[in-house]
Protein backbone atom coordinates (compact mmCIF):
# COMPACT_ATOMS: atom_id res chain seq x y z
CA UNK A 1 0.00 0.00 0.00
CA UNK A 2 3.02 2.37 1.09
CA UNK A 3 4.42 1.92 -2.69
CA UNK A 4 0.71 3.01 -4.08
CA UNK A 5 0.71 6.28 -2.56
CA UNK A 6 4.95 6.92 -3.62
CA UNK A 7 3.79 6.40 -6.51
CA UNK A 8 0.99 8.99 -6.71
CA UNK A 9 3.42 11.15 -5.03
CA UNK A 10 4.95 13.57 -7.76
CA UNK A 11 8.08 15.27 -7.50
CA UNK A 12 7.58 18.96 -6.42
CA UNK A 13 9.50 20.57 -9.86
CA UNK A 14 7.23 18.73 -11.99
CA UNK A 15 3.99 20.61 -10.41
CA UNK A 16 5.68 23.83 -9.77
CA UNK A 17 5.41 25.51 -13.41
CA UNK A 18 2.11 24.36 -14.01
CA UNK A 19 0.76 25.80 -10.36
CA UNK A 20 3.18 29.22 -11.32
CA UNK A 21 0.96 29.28 -14.59
CA UNK A 22 -2.42 28.82 -12.99
CA UNK A 23 -1.36 31.31 -9.97
CA UNK A 24 -0.14 33.95 -12.88
CA UNK A 25 -3.09 33.44 -14.91
CA UNK A 26 -5.71 33.97 -11.88
CA UNK A 27 -3.70 37.15 -10.70
CA UNK A 28 -4.59 39.26 -14.14
CA UNK A 29 -5.99 42.13 -13.42
CA UNK A 30 -8.81 41.74 -16.30
CA UNK A 31 -10.56 39.73 -14.13
CA UNK A 32 -10.83 41.40 -12.03
CA UNK A 33 -11.83 44.50 -13.82
CA UNK A 34 -13.60 43.39 -16.70
CA UNK A 35 -14.94 40.56 -15.27
CA UNK A 36 -15.82 41.99 -11.69
CA UNK A 37 -14.55 39.19 -10.10
CA UNK A 38 -14.19 40.43 -6.39
CA UNK A 39 -10.80 41.46 -5.61
CA UNK A 40 -10.76 39.79 -2.01
CA UNK A 41 -9.20 36.87 -0.63
CA UNK A 42 -12.72 34.93 -1.20
CA UNK A 43 -12.48 36.36 -5.08
CA UNK A 44 -8.85 35.18 -5.60
CA UNK A 45 -9.06 31.84 -4.73
CA UNK A 46 -12.57 31.13 -6.27
CA UNK A 47 -11.07 32.60 -9.64
CA UNK A 48 -7.46 30.80 -8.60
CA UNK A 49 -9.62 27.18 -7.96
CA UNK A 50 -11.61 27.37 -10.87
CA UNK A 51 -8.29 28.25 -13.21
CA UNK A 52 -6.41 24.88 -11.72
CA UNK A 53 -9.94 22.79 -12.28
CA UNK A 54 -9.59 23.69 -15.53
CA UNK A 55 -6.38 22.87 -16.11
CA UNK A 56 -6.44 19.55 -14.20
CA UNK A 57 -9.37 18.09 -16.39
CA UNK A 58 -7.08 18.85 -19.42
CA UNK A 59 -4.40 16.76 -17.60
CA UNK A 60 -7.15 14.53 -16.95
CA UNK A 61 -8.33 14.03 -21.01
CA UNK A 62 -4.58 12.65 -21.02
CA UNK A 63 -5.40 9.22 -19.18
CA UNK A 64 -2.56 7.66 -17.32
CA UNK A 65 0.39 10.33 -18.68
CA UNK A 66 -1.63 13.30 -16.76
CA UNK A 67 -2.00 11.25 -13.69
CA UNK A 68 0.92 12.10 -12.27
CA UNK A 69 0.86 16.06 -13.65
CA UNK A 70 -2.66 16.18 -11.93
CA UNK A 71 -1.51 14.90 -8.70
CA UNK A 72 1.27 17.22 -8.54
CA UNK A 73 -0.78 20.24 -9.59
CA UNK A 74 -3.58 19.16 -6.57
CA UNK A 75 -0.60 19.05 -4.05
CA UNK A 76 0.92 22.15 -5.13
CA UNK A 77 -2.39 23.88 -4.55
CA UNK A 78 -2.88 22.41 -1.32
CA UNK A 79 0.47 23.29 0.08
CA UNK A 80 0.03 27.04 -1.23
CA UNK A 81 -3.55 27.29 0.38
CA UNK A 82 -1.74 25.99 4.05
CA UNK A 83 0.68 28.33 3.78
CA UNK A 84 -1.68 31.25 2.61
CA UNK A 85 -3.67 30.24 5.53
CA UNK A 86 -0.93 30.30 7.77
CA UNK A 87 0.39 33.25 7.08
CA UNK A 88 -3.42 35.15 7.70
CA UNK A 89 -2.81 33.21 11.01
CA UNK A 90 -5.69 30.56 10.62
CA UNK A 91 -3.12 27.99 12.31
CA UNK A 92 -5.48 26.78 15.16
CA UNK A 93 -8.00 25.69 12.32
CA UNK A 94 -6.16 24.68 9.88
CA UNK A 95 -6.25 21.32 8.72
CA UNK A 96 -10.22 21.85 8.87
CA UNK A 97 -10.06 25.05 6.63
CA UNK A 98 -7.63 23.23 4.02
CA UNK A 99 -9.62 19.85 3.93
CA UNK A 100 -12.89 22.80 3.03
CA UNK A 101 -10.62 24.59 0.29
CA UNK A 102 -9.45 21.00 -1.34
CA UNK A 103 -13.29 20.01 -1.24
CA UNK A 104 -13.96 23.52 -2.75
CA UNK A 105 -11.34 22.36 -5.50
CA UNK A 106 -13.00 19.17 -5.83
CA UNK A 107 -16.35 20.30 -6.46
CA UNK A 108 -15.19 22.98 -9.00
CA UNK A 109 -13.26 19.88 -11.05
CA UNK A 110 -17.23 18.20 -10.57
CA UNK A 111 -19.29 20.90 -12.02
CA UNK A 112 -16.76 21.65 -15.30
CA UNK A 113 -16.33 17.92 -16.09
CA UNK A 114 -20.26 17.79 -15.87
CA UNK A 115 -20.45 20.76 -18.15
CA UNK A 116 -17.84 19.52 -20.22
CA UNK A 117 -19.69 16.05 -21.03
CA UNK A 118 -22.69 18.30 -22.09
CA UNK A 119 -24.65 19.15 -18.37
CA UNK A 120 -25.23 22.73 -17.37
CA UNK A 121 -24.49 25.84 -18.93
CA UNK A 122 -21.19 28.30 -19.33
CA UNK A 123 -22.84 30.98 -17.43
CA UNK A 124 -24.18 28.83 -14.84
CA UNK A 125 -21.06 26.79 -13.75
CA UNK A 126 -18.79 30.45 -13.92
CA UNK A 127 -21.76 32.05 -11.35
CA UNK A 128 -21.47 29.45 -9.47
CA UNK A 129 -17.51 28.44 -9.57
CA UNK A 130 -16.07 32.29 -9.58
CA UNK A 131 -19.03 34.23 -8.37
CA UNK A 132 -20.09 31.67 -5.88
CA UNK A 133 -23.81 33.21 -7.03
CA UNK A 134 -23.12 36.49 -5.84
CA UNK A 135 -25.07 39.12 -7.54
CA UNK A 136 -23.20 39.54 -10.55
CA UNK A 137 -23.35 41.91 -13.76
CA UNK A 138 -24.04 39.79 -16.99
CA UNK A 139 -21.89 41.69 -18.66
CA UNK A 140 -18.99 41.03 -16.21
CA UNK A 141 -20.09 36.83 -15.85
CA UNK A 142 -20.13 36.93 -20.25
CA UNK A 143 -16.54 38.30 -20.07
CA UNK A 144 -15.33 36.01 -17.95
CA UNK A 145 -17.05 32.93 -19.86
CA UNK A 146 -15.47 33.95 -22.52
CA UNK A 147 -11.99 34.55 -20.54
CA UNK A 148 -12.45 30.76 -19.95
CA UNK A 149 -13.65 29.49 -22.98
CA UNK A 150 -10.15 31.17 -24.16
CA UNK A 151 -8.14 29.11 -21.43
CA UNK A 152 -10.06 26.02 -21.90
CA UNK A 153 -8.99 26.38 -25.96
CA UNK A 154 -5.31 27.36 -25.33
CA UNK A 155 -5.02 24.45 -22.86
CA UNK A 156 -6.38 21.89 -25.41
CA UNK A 157 -3.88 22.71 -28.48
CA UNK A 158 -1.13 22.26 -26.10
CA UNK A 159 0.44 18.97 -25.45
CA UNK A 160 1.12 17.70 -22.21
CA UNK A 161 4.35 18.66 -21.83
CA UNK A 162 3.68 22.21 -22.62
CA UNK A 163 0.85 22.27 -20.28
CA UNK A 164 3.03 20.97 -17.62
CA UNK A 165 5.68 23.47 -18.43
CA UNK A 166 2.61 26.11 -18.13
CA UNK A 167 2.76 27.12 -21.58
CA UNK A 168 -0.27 28.93 -21.78
CA UNK A 169 -0.35 32.00 -19.16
Amino acid sequence: MLSLFKALRSAPSLSAPAYDAAVNTARARQWYIAGAVPDTMDGRFALLATVVALVSLRLEAEGDAGRSPSVALTEAFIDDMDAQMRQEGFDATLGKKVRHLVGSLASRVDRWRRLFGGGGSWNEVVRRTVYRDEPTEDAAVAWTVIGLKDLRDRLAGLSLTEVVAGKWA
